[in-house]
């Protein structure tokens, strides 16, 4: 797992459309266990992000946090920052290529 970043280390300009702060969708397993972030999903309708592992889940595994705290935990994930609204980004484990698509 990558090493979690100060608070301070935030990229100058913040790459995403949404702040820092900006409520994001993940699970349990990410947050709590640490699993690899390995499918990102930018919505459409709202233009919202979401965080997740291969895994099985189920509603109560949703978790809301800080768009930053998941850069915090994974700072790879700035590679799919410029991912448009509609589209997904799905790769193997933490340092394989983003492989994106349109988000059927």
């Amino acid at each position: 797992m990558t090493k979690p970043h100060s608070k301070s280390e935030l990229p100058k300009p913040w790459p995403f459309d949404q702040p820092p702060n900006c409520a994001v969708f993940t699970t349990t397993h990410v947050i709590h266990q640490n699993a690899p972030i390995t499918h990102v999903f930018h919505d459409s309708d709202d233009h919202g992000w979401q965080f997740h592992y291969p895994g099985e889940k189920s509603s109560s595994d949703a978790m809301i946090v800080l768009l930053q705290e998941i850069y915090f935990r994974d700072p790879s994930i700035i590679e799919v920052a410029d991912l448009p609204p509609g589209c997904m980004a799905v790769r193997e484990n933490i340092g394989c290529p983003w492989i994106r698509d349109k988000n059927e």
